[in-house]
């Protein structure tokens, strides 16, 4: 549904929300948290729609990883990103968990104007009319002490120089119960979505590594890598383009939950 448009500065105008916009430019509204849940729209940048929370906007929890299964973090500004566009599509830009770790600049409009808060992805939201739902410290930014449905624009960026969006430095992590015939890594803390991973063994060209079906947001490191005692290169792509290597011994990638900063 298009959102109405003030005709002129200082106008107001209602939907069937009964939300009142003045100028739309300046994102002011009144009754700003009863937004109507509707399908997001998603656009070339990012999308609009729906912004809501899941986090407690008193305590302002850091997240717990989500289902981009990053475990306990120290990342406070943190955010679900939807799954669908309709019900049951899996249309969104979710996408298996290739979101995983990326950054979304998010606005919302509020009785103040338009607000903004930049938060990292690590977890999915699948149910209907879900674009962004913050975690309790952004979506106190945003709503103060009213929590309900705003409405929202969001486009992805890179997560670097932002604050409040690292848990710690970018590094490899491989899972637990990880030997020399099975291993999945991913990527914490990354400086952006992360679009693949390769490693080079010996110095030959790069193999990419398939996306993992046990688990969203890993990666499966072949057995020909974890029997190696040879140094290898991981190579991780990220959205913006420039990539991360990290040189390693191939047998290092079975020590479950073993850490390595890139």
């Amino acid at each position: 549904m298009d959102l109405p448009l003030s005709s002129s500065a200082g106008d107001s105008i209602g939907n069937a929300s009964d939300i009142w916009y003045f100028g739309d430019n300046d994102g002011v509204c009144e009754k700003c948290d009863n937004y109507a849940a509707q399908d997001p729209i998603l656009n070339d940048r990012g999308g609009s729609g729906s912004i809501t929370t899941y986090g407690s906007i008193t305590d302002k929890e850091t997240s717990l990883g989500g289902a981009c299964n990053y475990g306990q973090t120290n990342i406070q500004y943190y955010a679900a990103i939807h799954v669908n566009v309709s019900s049951g599509d899996n249309q969104g830009p979710w996408n298996g968990g290739l979101a995983c770790g990326g950054c979304v600049r998010v606005k919302a409009r509020t009785p103040e104007g338009w607000k903004r808060v930049t938060v990292r992805i690590t977890d999915r939201c699948p149910d209907e009319s879900c674009g962004v739902d913050l975690g309790g410290a952004p979506a106190n930014d945003i709503m103060g002490g009213t929590v309900g449905r705003y409405y929202g624009e969001w486009e992805f960026v890179s997560c670097e120089g932002v604050e409040g969006v690292w848990g710690d430095s970018t590094s490899i992590w491989v899972k637990e119960g990880a030997g020399p015939y099975w291993s999945i890594i991913q990527v914490r803390n990354p400086k952006d979505a992360v679009t693949g991973i390769s490693i080079a063994v010996d110095g030959a060209s790069a193999e990419p590594l398939k996306y993992a079906i046990e688990a969203e947001n890993f990666w499966t490191v072949p057995q020909s890598v974890l029997q190696s005692d040879n140094e290898v290169d991981v190579i991780v792509d990220y959205r913006t383009g420039i990539p991360d290597t990290l040189r390693i011994k191939g047998s290092d990638l079975t020590k479950g939950e073993a850490n390595y900063y890139l």
